[in-house]
């Protein structure tokens, strides 16, 4: 339990940044009873609404959720928000959910959000959409706004590594205020560092050097969950993942060239795949396992305590390492699949010399070469926006970099103590027993707070 006590030390060292509001504990809410209608979006597009069954002010306020990837006709966020008396759509598209194959066409999933903007704008009593990104789903939901708000130019920039399809994205219907409630940095972002620093040779999995695998004990890794890395180890790592993945996308780029040329596999596009690359899990990332990289925000920000009191502090992360091994050498489980133009459009992002990152920043990402970047998509964005980071999972300094981002006037951050990416209390990560409360509790009241504020919505 080392990390532990380094993160209550952090604590003790950032408390001098720390301005601390007495605040009541957050109310308790009166559970509304929820009724659930299944709803056909499009082909391979389903979708639950989730509505109180007795309608009020906060019923015309419409919360939509969607991952890039997952399954969330019943998250989390569709009962919790309901039954504080708002409608939720939860929604997929159509990408395959195994979470082993990576098939997203990432402007076709953006069209399908559309739908069900769509869908809510014409559903009787909803005066208001807002968009509620989770994960993946907040680079899915920023492309999408941003899409919405300045039309296609916004997918068709020479920044990014390949350009939309009009027709698929055009005439698209902003929301009116989003979300982002741990988000992560983008799929393009996380596929990146998910990379195999190590890998030699394209076409297997089966040659990568031991020098370069972040699960060696000789490169300062340690089973017990007490990693630090070398400082040495990590540059180097950091630049063989950015130099591999410049060299990937050469690649790509010269296949889509040929592609186009007629003289690719296809004609329409061809398959792709990345040893070392898959990006569900916490494949080669090093700070799922060194708890000192991105390990604390840059700024002070409100942190919300299980009591409800509210510190603006320079916030620690609570998360303790994860454990795994290297699985370059599996298809299933540690290779990226997908296709020349799906991997350009989603999982491929431009690194610069000096791409690194450390304990509260990211070097040498150019976030506008992705559309799936939620850092780069903020500054497009000018709607309501609240972004929230829970502090024990390790995505979470990425609701920092999408507030510093934001064009919205109307923008506010603030981070959850002990929650896990999925919400829940990080048991592992507490010294006593129910140390962070009901963290779930504690997130949506807060979003309710947000949500229903007199003026913005209501």
């Amino acid at each position: 339990m080392t990390s532990l006590k380094s993160t209550r030390k952090l604590r003790a060292l950032v408390a001098g940044f720390a301005a601390t509001t007495a605040l009541a504990p957050a109310a308790g809410f009166a559970q509304e009873a929820v009724t659930q209608t299944f709803v056909h979006l499009a082909t391979g597009v389903p979708a639950v609404l989730y509505e109180p069954a007795e309608k009020g002010p906060k019923s015309g306020v419409a919360i939509m959720l969607m991952h890039s990837g997952g399954d969330y006709l019943s998250h989390v966020g569709c009962t919790e928000l309901s039954q504080r008396g708002y409608s939720v759509l939860c929604a997929n598209n159509s990408t395959s959910k195994t979470g082993r194959n990576s098939d997203l066409d990432i402007y076709q999933a953006i069209s399908e959000v559309g739908k069900g903007v769509d869908y809510l704008r014409g559903h009787e009593g909803i005066e208001k959409v807002v968009l509620m990104g989770h994960s993946g789903g907040s680079g899915l939901f920023s492309a999408y706004q941003n899409i919405a708000e300045n039309g296609v130019a916004a997918c068709q920039t020479d920044a990014l590594l390949i350009k939309c399809e009009g027709d698929k994205v055009a005439g698209l219907d902003p929301a009116d205020g989003v979300m982002w409630l741990d988000p992560n940095y983008g799929m393009s972002v996380m596929a990146l560092f998910s990379l195999d620093a190590g890998v030699a040779d394209e076409a297997t999995g089966m040659i990568s050097d031991p020098a370069l695998d972040p699960y060696n004990p000789d490169n300062g890794y340690k089973a017990d969950g007490t990693t630090t890395y070398p400082p040495e180890f990590v540059e180097r790592f950091q630049k063989a993942v950015g130099a591999r993945s410049t060299r990937i996308i050469e690649t790509l780029q010269h296949r889509l060239e040929l592609i186009e040329a007629g003289h690719g596999l296809f004609a329409d596009d061809e398959p792709f795949y990345v040893p070392g690359g898959m990006f569900v899990g916490f494949n080669n990332k090093l700070f799922s396992e060194d708890m000192s990289l991105l390990g604390r925000t840059a700024k002070p920000w409100p942190l919300i305590h299980p009591d409800g009191s509210v510190e603006t502090m320079i916030v620690p992360t609570d998360r303790v390492a994860r454990g795994s091994h290297m699985r370059t050498d599996e298809y299933i489980d540690g290779t990226m699949k997908s296709t020349v133009k799906r991997y350009l459009g989603a999982f491929a992002i431009r690194t610069t010399e000096d791409f690194a990152y450390g304990a509260d920043f990211i070097t040498g990402v150019d976030w506008h070469s992705s559309i799936t970047t939620p850092i780069g998509n903020a500054e497009g964005i000018t709607v309501p926006m609240l972004s929230m980071g829970m502090t024990a999972g390790w995505e979470y300094i990425s609701a920092e970099m999408i507030y510093e981002h934001a064009a919205s006037e109307d923008k506010s951050i603030a981070f959850v103590e002990g929650a896990t990416h999925v919400y829940t209390p990080c048991a592992p990560c507490e010294e006593t027993p129910g140390e962070f409360g009901d963290t779930v509790k504690t997130l949506f009241d807060h979003v309710d707070g947000w949500l229903g504020a007199q003026g913005r919505f209501l």
